[in-house]
């Protein structure tokens, strides 16, 4: 008896996501069924090019296909299609689907250098990703990313910096004057990120990552409120005055209503490139240790390496320049935890599509 393409769906309705808890059929991330006597292929579709179990996912749907009677090969194909935020008729960004906060309670805990390498790993994913650099008073973007040109108005609108296949914005490059030094009170704060937002052409994106500069400021407040933020990541070093500031800032968010995706550890220990030994640098409250506290997801925890610092002083993510090390793996499975946290954020709030 030949396979239906009925059979082949109840098939994979055994395949569950497992951060989003639901099967693939459910989830509309089925698009297309196509049988050929015993020759089967799928089309599977997921939320974002980041997922974290995308290759899990796969061999799950041809091992449940594979079980039916009759079937003599299995072509799976897997596609991702960032499915957007709800966006009302009068969305500040209407062309970007998400918008990502980076935040710390304290400065030095290295969030610009987590913003960017996040981004690096987003866009090598295949994500569409722009990086907005909302620190007014010590933009440092444009050095961490090698930013040479200026930014250029068109039809009206800035357009942004594209480097290592990302759209970049930063009132770095708009202050000319190097050195001097940006002495602005709260509203003029409001207004410039308000323009850094939305008097640029950013396109189509998936992502916009948006730099925050630390603490609970006017700059923080003024990205929280004008900004469409699908959620907010927290930077932390594993001290206990980060873990304490830190706080401060999630109460923040919450307040105003900017969902916590997780938190990310950033300088958790030093491996030695001679003999592969860890080690902790600092002694205070972990990442991990933080994120339960407060009852958010723990992202992941990036390695102390003197190649982070070199490559953003040479204008190229480290996630890029240095690949093969730890950090770019670091990198990588937390921008995949982030995009998932993303999707669950965006689908807990929409009805499924239908499959098929």
């Amino acid at each position: 008896m030949p396979i239906s393409e009925p059979e082949v769906l109840k098939a994979l309705e055994s395949v569950i996501d497992p951060d989003l808890n639901r099967d693939i059929v459910s989830l509309g991330f089925v698009k297309k069924v196509s049988v050929d006597g015993g020759v089967v292929s799928v089309t599977v579709e997921l939320t974002t090019p980041a997922c974290p179990v995308k290759d899990l996912l796969r061999d799950q749907c041809a091992d449940a296909i594979r079980a039916l009677p009759g079937v003599e090969s299995v072509e799976v194909q897997m596609t991702a299609a960032v499915r957007p935020r709800e966006i009302p008729k009068e969305d500040a960004l209407p062309h970007v689907r998400h918008c990502i906060a980076i935040a710390s309670g304290k400065g030095g805990v290295g969030k610009s250098t987590v913003t960017v390498n996040l981004a690096a790993a987003l866009a090598q994913s295949g994500a569409a990703v722009g990086v907005l650099d909302a620190d007014v008073y010590g933009p440092s973007i444009p050095m961490m990313l090698g930013c040479r040109q200026y930014p250029y108005t068109q039809d009206g609108k800035i357009v942004p910096i594209e480097t290592h296949g990302l759209k970049v914005m930063s009132f770095g490059p708009l202050v000319r004057r190097k050195g001097k030094p940006v002495m602005w009170r709260g509203p003029m704060v409001a207004t410039t990120v308000r323009q850094l937002l939305q008097d640029v052409d950013w396109g189509e994106l998936d992502y916009l990552l948006i730099d925050l500069p630390p603490g609970t400021g006017d700059a923080p407040m003024s990205v929280a409120q004008l900004a469409p933020l699908t959620g907010v990541v927290l930077v932390a070093t594993p001290q206990h005055v980060a873990a304490n500031i830190a706080a401060k800032s999630i109460a923040l968010f919450e307040k105003l209503e900017a969902p916590i995706l997780g938190v990310v550890e950033n300088m958790a220990e030093f491996l030695c490139p001679s003999c592969g030994t860890a080690t902790r640098i600092f002694s205070g409250l972990g990442g991990e240790e933080l994120a339960r506290r407060f009852s958010v997801p723990f992202l992941g925890s990036v390695p102390l390496d003197p190649a982070i610092s070199e490559s953003s002083d040479e204008g190229e993510p480290s996630f890029l320049a240095h690949s093969e090390r730890p950090q770019a793996d670091a990198f990588r499975v937390i921008a995949g935890n982030m995009a998932a946290q993303i999707s669950i954020a965006t689908l807990s709030k929409q009805p499924t599509p239908t499959a098929g």
